[in-house]
């Protein structure tokens, strides 16, 4: 069952159009992840969802019930749609302590003393802030007030929770720290989330489902973290999903070859009616030997990373990124240097026309 529906969403600023036509559902329990690049839409989204911003034209629907149509001229409030909202900047009152931060929402709505009290030290409990309940926010660290942030947005059991990059503020190991516990409220809770990020980590991390968004507003995929990463539609969610080589093959007779050079393709040739054509492929996707089958290479750099070492790789005037651990290339001879000539094969590759690069290019 769907919790939200937005049906034909357009809007606008000064002119320039944000979202146009947008259709887009999420079911009831899940934790859906709206990424894209910044300033593609999605938080604008977020908050026409929410009731902050109003829609130019479309629809919005909560639990079967329109909260938003223009031509119908209903806007229901923000504070009556039954939604919890966590902003990227936490925003909690400096002045008010723990308890009174999270109890705001039970006061606003007048529930009694009694109850409020209970609820709000059961929610601090779950996010494991009870004993810090009389602190201030000054008193606490980033990732302390964006548990506080969370607990406001669930403590009057509503029962969908929109997260607006609300880890982009915290360091690398608070965030995936906050990210896990984020999934864990989702499913001890059975609440449905709707999160917002630029961050591909974290939306793999968390999502059941996930939606790509481009620079034009537009909804390039929808599916689960595994079609969108393995099955990309297009070179733009191939590219946006992380570090993507783009290898590109030209037709020359009955065979394929690769860049501007001669050696031919060594792999099923790609099927459709393009001239041109790019293997896009990701580092981890491809296997370097000294010798032996596949395409021969020059390293042209070769930095040490540590754990790892990084190679740039050229191929016939193309070039390539991959690494490998620091261990497997001192075992294996896998140690490089530059201007040294390799034995390049991929475990995997994405076909697309060469025509569309020019977009992932902008």
């Amino acid at each position: 069952m769907d919790i939200i529906r937005v049906e034909g969403l357009a809007k606008s600023y000064d002119g320039h159009q944000v979202l146009k036509d947008l259709t887009l559902s999420i079911k009831k329990g899940e934790c859906f992840t709206l990424l894209g690049p910044s300033g593609c839409g999605k938080t604008v989204l977020l908050r026409l969802i929410a009731g902050f911003e109003t829609p130019d034209a479309g629809r919005i629907l909560i639990d079967d019930q329109v909260v938003s149509d223009p031509a119908a001229g209903i806007n229901v409030s923000p504070d009556i749609r039954g939604i919890g909202v966590v902003f990227q900047d936490y925003a909690v009152w400096p002045h008010m302590s723990v308890f009174d931060n999270v109890g705001f929402p039970l006061k606003i709505a007048k529930r009694p003393a009694n109850e409020l009290k209970d609820r709000v030290m059961e929610t601090l409990e779950l996010v494991g802030m009870a004993n810090l309940a009389h602190r201030l926010p000054s008193e606490l660290s980033g990732g302390q007030q964006q548990r506080v942030a969370l607990a406001r947005a669930i403590v009057a059991n509503s029962s969908l929770m929109l997260l607006d990059e609300p880890l982009t503020n915290l360091d690398a190991n608070l965030r995936e720290e906050m990210r896990f516990e984020i999934k864990e409220l989702q499913r001890k809770l059975n609440i449905t989330v709707l999160y917002v990020t630029h961050d591909q980590e974290i939306a793999l991390a968390l999502s059941d489902r996930m939606a790509i968004m481009d620079n034009e507003g537009h909804i390039r995929q929808i599916g689960n973290p595994w079609e969108i990463f393995e099955q990309p539609v297009d070179s733009f969610v191939f590219n946006f999903m992380g570090i993507a080589n783009f290898m590109p093959v030209r037709q020359l007779g009955e065979s394929y070859r690769v860049g501007n050079g001669e050696q031919i393709v060594p792999w099923e040739a790609p099927q459709g009616n393009a001239a041109n054509w790019v293997a896009g492929f990701r580092p981890s996707d491809v296997q370097l030997a000294p010798q032996g089958p596949g395409l021969r290479g020059k390293v042209k750099r070769a930095s040490f990373l540590g754990s790892m070492i990084d190679y740039l790789i050229e191929i016939d005037g193309a070039h390539l990124r991959t690494s490998v651990e620091t261990h497997e290339a001192m075992s294996k001879g896998l140690l490089f240097k530059e201007d040294e000539t390799c034995a390049i094969s991929f475990r995997d590759l994405h076909w697309f026309d060469a025509d569309s690069l020019a977009e992932v290019k902008k």
